[in-house]
């Protein structure tokens, strides 16, 4: 039995916690009364949630719990009534009128307010389900109608084009084919486009050698089972329908001397001496094959001798650079430059000892000035770990610590995260306001990425008003340790615009804040978007192995089970 007093001082407790939730309100008034009418319940209740969460109320929800009573584990979107609703309880056990309750949000109308701000961002429910799916668009939908079509058909209600890829004329072909596929199957399917955003990404590597590797299939016992098929042509003229193993450029003059049975030799760069054999004339161009593996570069003496004894030369034209990635190590040394020159490995004499240091560019050279010695900074989705050891404004001399035990490659346009950093970098860059003139077009919703600060979302609605754009809805996409901080904040920004939600983008999310904290993160966002009635979009990774491999993982299964939680879900390319 519990005494009357402990009812008692349990009532008191949430009375309290309700005046603190309220004043919080009061004194924010002018934030509430700033965002638009349709969320201004809203915002009321964001703050009546934030102020609970400047408690920890484990041990009162633990006695709540011991009554029979509800613990206000799920009372986010309809925090005072639900206090209101256990202290009106409590106050019949001891046989007391209940206390007066306030008039906030009510436990219909959370559910309510959270439906109507879902349709008005993502669009009407679908049929048969209530998490809408989003799929974001490849490259090949620009010029595929029938992949946009059938997309739209198997059930996508919402389109994404990422603005960090292609073009805005591929955007275009993408945002018509999606609307005509609508309107043909009579679907709703809206566009949603996302901004690029200050990614922090690796620059450009210097092309590697102009070679290219011709080998032959052989089985599992090393054996030939079919030679090398090589194309040589002038340059430019490709083969028709059939897929050579190599592309070699020459001159015309000397492939007319070639004739089927005439041999190719010459000597490759490991100075190996190989021979083709000419197999077919097709066109302006010849087929030859090769039973023995070669490396040929761009200026390679061929020479043709034909069934009548004569020789003539010619040499290999410019060939496409090989990949060349930086390899990096345990222990190896990473110069990253705010100088936008072309990165490569590190070099080294003969006996082996480093000349130079791999070097590569941040394509986002100011925030260099940010980094201390000591912080972290991640490559590739975490891939790769490095320390900072010497830092300065126009490069960071890094120790990597984390890479695969052979070395793992680092390529250009690779993202690059400072977790321990504060980063002061602008939510739009000059690119992202280049590209709403278009979105401003074309979308029915516009996301905002590596959002941190509210400035960062006023300066969108700002450029969203200057382009006549007010109908967009925003998207915050959370993706970062300081958007995850500033989320109540955020959200009270977005919530002047008329739609406002949010994307647990959990990639760099990942990164940044550190895997282990990933799964308390994305539940608190859930939360916190609950408390703000405003839609959620899961992404990054959902299914991805069931779209590339055509079978889920067991994980897969969970995570996709614990994403209909929220109102979005989205795909990744298709």
């Amino acid at each position: 039995m519990h005494s009357a007093e402990h009812l008692q001082e349990l009532g008191s407790r949430l009375t309290r916690l309700r005046d603190e939730a309220l004043a919080l309100v009061e004194q924010h008034r002018a934030r509430v009364e700033s965002v638009h009418p349709t969320f201004r319940e809203s915002a009321r209740n964001l703050l009546h949630y934030l102020a609970l969460r400047a408690h920890d109320v484990r041990a009162l929800q633990s006695e709540l719990k011991q009554l029979g009573l509800s613990s206000l584990g799920r009372s986010e979107a309809n925090l005072v009534a639900g206090l209101e609703a256990v202290s009106a309880i409590l106050a019949q056990l001891q046989g007391q009128p209940p206390p007066s309750a306030s008039e906030q949000v009510g436990f219909a109308r959370g559910v309510e307010l959270l439906l109507k701000h879902t349709e008005e961002l993502l669009g009407p429910p679908p049929a048969g389900r209530e998490t809408r799916i989003m799929v974001t668009l490849p490259g090949a939908a620009a010029d595929d109608y029938g992949l946009v079509r059938d997309l739209v058909a198997a059930g996508m209600d919402l389109a994404r084009i990422n603005c960090a890829h292609e073009t805005p004329a591929a955007w275009r072909r993408m945002v018509e084919h999606v609307r005509r596929a609508a309107g043909e199957l009579e679907r709703s399917c809206r566009i949603e486009m996302d901004l690029g955003g200050p990614k922090l990404r690796t620059g450009a590597l210097r092309p590697g050698p102009q070679v290219v590797r011709v080998r032959p299939r052989r089985d599992v016992r090393g054996c030939v089972v079919a030679p090398a098929r090589v194309w040589l042509a002038p340059e430019g003229a490709l083969p028709e329908g059939d897929q050579a193993d190599a592309v070699l450029p020459v001159a015309a003059e000397w492939i007319a001397r070639a004739q089927p049975g005439d041999q190719i030799r010459f000597k490759d760069t490991r100075a190996k001496k190989r021979k083709l054999k000419v197999v077919e004339l097709q066109g302006p161009g010849l087929w030859a094959e090769v039973r023995r593996t070669a490396y040929v570069e761009a200026g390679t003496k061929l020479t043709l001798r034909t069934a009548k004894g004569g020789e003539h030369a010619t040499r290999v034209g410019a060939l496409p650079p090989a990949p060349q990635p930086i390899v990096l190590e345990v222990g190896d040394e990473l110069v990253l430059h705010a100088a936008q020159t072309p990165g490569r490995p590190a070099r080294y004499d003969r006996d082996g000892r480093l000349r130079e240091p791999a070097h590569v560019a941040c394509t986002l050279p100011e925030a260099l000035a940010r980094i201390r010695e000591g912080e972290l900074v991640h490559f590739d989705d975490d891939r790769i770990e490095g320390v900072v050891r010497e830092a300065s404004a126009e490069q960071l001399r890094l120790e990597i610590t984390r890479a695969r035990p052979r070395g793992s490659r680092l390529w250009g346009d690779k993202g690059i995260n400072f977790p321990d950093s504060e980063l002061s970098v602008p939510g739009l860059t000059s690119l992202d306001r280049e590209h709403l003139e278009v979105v401003a077009e074309l979308a029915d919703a516009v996301a905002i990425s590596f959002v941190r600060e509210p400035e960062d979302v006023d300066a969108l609605r700002e450029e969203l008003d200057r382009l006549g754009a007010e109908r967009l809805g925003i998207v915050l996409k959370i993706e970062t340790r300081r958007g995850f901080e500033q989320l109540p904040w955020l959200l009270l920004a977005a919530m002047r615009n008329h739609a406002a939600g949010i994307m647990i983008a959990r990639g760099d999310l990942a990164v940044e804040a550190g895997w282990e904290r990933l799964a308390e993160l994305q539940e608190e966002l859930l939360w916190f978007a609950e408390a703000a009635h405003v839609p959620v979009i899961w992404a990054t990774q959902v299914l991805e192995g069931l779209a590339k491999r055509g079978l889920p993982t067991r994980a897969e299964i969970t995570d996709a089970a614990m994403a209909v939680r929220a109102e979005c879900v989205m795909l990744n390319k298709g």
